[in-house]
């Protein structure tokens, strides 16, 4: 048996003080002298014996009731566990990630580990607890109640290597207590496997509640296609984890005006298509209604004002006609100079420069084309059959690409098309295998044929380039090559003059780095802002002259449209949504992994752990103790004659 306050102990010295009045009391029988008896009341014969007796056992009844509410007063208890006088760390983590938004017995798994933590765990016991986004450290539950019950979900969640990691560097640096790592967790399936490493030292507690979600769709991505003048094609891209649904409800939001609404049904994935007009600006907002996770149920998107492209060509001798039919009005804003005749400060308000079969460049152009390449703009070479091989090759070292050798005069066909160059991303709806092989008479060969848009049938590069610098081998006109009556040189050039303007993305993912590009001319000291209805934030960015480069990762952490503004001037807006990584209702199955306790209630785990603390107590046997000496007390006073 042990004691709480074990120092009330010393009150048991107490005892002395009735002993002592009891020797006091057992004094000798005295004889009084009187003259008559007659005049004494009758009295009942008492022997010394019984006297005595009576004392005696009333002195032993007071000296244990006192005992028995001093014992009380200290508190005393017997261990459950032999392990009881070792002192218990604990350390808890609690995944707050959107996949915990799934439904529990009572509630989101969230709130039902949060309401586990508040209700079974003592107010007053010193715990460490962190989630994916905060960390409390020797702290207790009666000062973490309030950020437990407004905690929220995040959009990332630590990686569970970096979990075990970080958990056990929040226990103390003292070894002779029983330290317990206890992970609360949906365990949400990952690419790799799921395991820890052994660590003798600690009692790692897996806790996984469960959901009793059958389904979850998820919106994924939006793409257009099918652009024309006065229309474009939405598509929304959905995905369901789980049984088969019947008439989900998709709706399109333009702000917070209803567009449209589709309805589909979905098995694993389904897509729904909207025709929208192209000739305005929109804010858009998906909205799916289903029973499954809410964090994904809507998708943001925004359609900005497209500004026409810039694009200036530099002729010599060669007809400009094929750029003119691509570079059309609708979209680009096509300027065509021979090359004697050239504004050379034409050049810096410029998207993309075509350099259209000019036999030398000159280093007025070169220092001009370098100046304009630096500044963020984009370049297209297209050699002549004769060229000055040395002014070509210091204008295209400088643009990072391979050297021109001499002229071969070898008929070559171009074969090979690079689907995963960055040129011809989403071009083609397939790969192309039986196209008619456009060809050249003659070809200059690039000394390395490395970022190959496309390919001679010897590999070697036709075109090659990447980040806005793109060089031909060979002469486009129709006395070298036909490959002006190819239907390749239409996406190759397209997307040249496309990527030249880099527009901002339908959307963007949170937690992940994002660089955006936003076509702003600002002050010397302006700079960008992003901004909310709740905050405003200064992202990193690069200024350019007719462009500025954002760089987010960290923020925004809600997702949203948000304002891209210079002082006060908004000057458009953009999207940000979640990462559907969250989405996935496939989860580690925790019974193969050694070394480690599984549940799936947080409250019984924490009652493990606090049984190998709990005490039978005993005080409440000792005040019953006392009273029973008190009653016996007060019949022997009253009826032991």
């Amino acid at each position: 048996m042990q004691f709480k306050h074990p120092e009330l102990l010393y009150a048991l010295f107490l005892l002395v003080i009735p002993i002592i009045i009891h020797l006091f009391q057992l004094r000798r029988f005295q004889k009084v002298q009187f003259t008559n008896v007659k005049f004494l009341k009758a009295v009942k014969l008492q022997t010394r014996k019984s006297s005595q007796l009576k004392k005696w056992l009333t002195l032993l009844s007071r000296m244990l009731l006192l005992a028995c509410v001093i014992i009380a007063f200290a508190q005393p208890f017997i261990p459950n566990t032999e392990d009881f006088n070792e002192a218990q760390e604990t350390v808890i983590y609690l995944d707050n990630s959107y996949s915990m938004q799934a439904k529990g017995k009572n509630g989101t798994l969230l709130n039902e580990a949060i309401q586990d933590i508040i209700n079974t765990l003592p107010e007053d016991e010193p715990i460490s607890l962190f989630t994916n986004t905060q960390t409390f450290r020797n702290t207790t539950i009666k000062a973490l109640k309030n950020d437990l019950i407004q905690l929220e979900h995040s959009p990332t969640q630590l990686d569970y290597d970096a979990v075990y990691l970080k958990g056990r560097q929040l226990f103390s640096d003292g070894g002779s207590s029983t330290r317990n790592l206890v992970l609360v967790s949906d365990f949400q399936q990952k690419a790799n496997n799921l395991t820890f490493e052994a660590d003798s030292t600690l009692n790692l507690k897996l806790v996984q509640p469960k959901s009793t979600l059958i389904a979850n769709v998820s919106i994924d991505s939006v793409y257009v296609t099918n652009t024309t003048a006065e229309t474009l094609d939405l598509n929304v891209k959905l995905s369901n984890q789980g049984e088969a649904l019947e008439n989900v409800t998709v709706s399109l939001f333009n702000d917070d005006a209803l567009l449209a609404k589709s309805a589909v049904d979905i098995d694993s994935d389904a897509k729904t298509t909207f025709t929208i007009s192209n000739s305005m600006a929109i804010n858009g907002k998906l909205v799916v209604e289903d029973n499954g996770l809410l964090y994904d149920n809507v998708f943001y998107f925004n359609i900005n004002d497209k500004p026409k492209i810039k694009v200036l060509a530099v002729n010599e001798e060669a007809e400009d006609g094929f750029l003119k039919r691509i570079y059309t009005d609708d979209e680009f804003e096509y300027q065509a100079y021979n090359f004697n005749a050239l504004n050379f400060n034409l050049i810096p308000d410029q998207n993309l420069i075509v350099l259209n079969e000019i036999e030398t460049i000159s280093e007025a152009l070169k220092t001009a084309i370098n100046a304009f390449k630096n500044d963020g703009g984009s370049v297209l070479i297209i050699p002549s059959s004769n060229i000055n091989l040395n002014s070509y090759n210091q204008l295209i070292n400088n643009l990072n690409i391979s050297s021109y050798n001499s002229l071969n005069d070898n008929e070559k066909r171009i074969t090979t098309i690079n689907y995963n160059h960055p040129l011809l991303a989403n071009a083609f709806y397939s790969k192309v295998t039986n196209f008619q092989y456009p060809k050249v008479s003659s070809s200059y060969q690039f000394s390395s044929n490395s970022n190959s848009v496309l390919s001679y049938e010897d590999g070697s590069s036709f075109l090659t380039g990447n980040a806005g610098s793109y060089v031909f081998s060979s002469a486009l006109n129709k006395d070298n090559s036909n490959f002006k009556n190819s239907p390749l040189i239409v996406p190759v050039l397209y997307n040249i003059g496309k990527q030249s303007l880099k527009l901002s993305q339908l959307y963007y993912s949170i937690g992940q780095p994002n660089s955006i590009a936003v076509n702003a001319v600002l002050g010397q000291d302006d700079i960008l802002t992003l901004s909310s209805d709740d905050a405003s934030v200064i992202p990193l960015q690069k200024t350019y002259s007719k462009s500025v480069v954002m760089e987010t990762e960290d923020y925004p952490n809600t997702a949203g449209i948000l304002n891209v503004k210079n002082k006060d001037q908004i000057i458009q807006k953009l999207s940000f949504n979640y990462n559907r990584s969250e989405s996935n209702l496939s989860y580690y199955d925790l019974q193969n992994i050694s070394n480690t306790d599984v549940s799936s209630s947080l409250a019984s785990t924490i009652n493990d752990i606090k049984s190998s603390t709990n005490v039978n107590v005993l005080w409440k046997w000792f005040v019953i103790f006392a009273l029973v000496f008190l009653i016996i007390e007060i019949l022997l006073l009253k009826y032991l004659k």
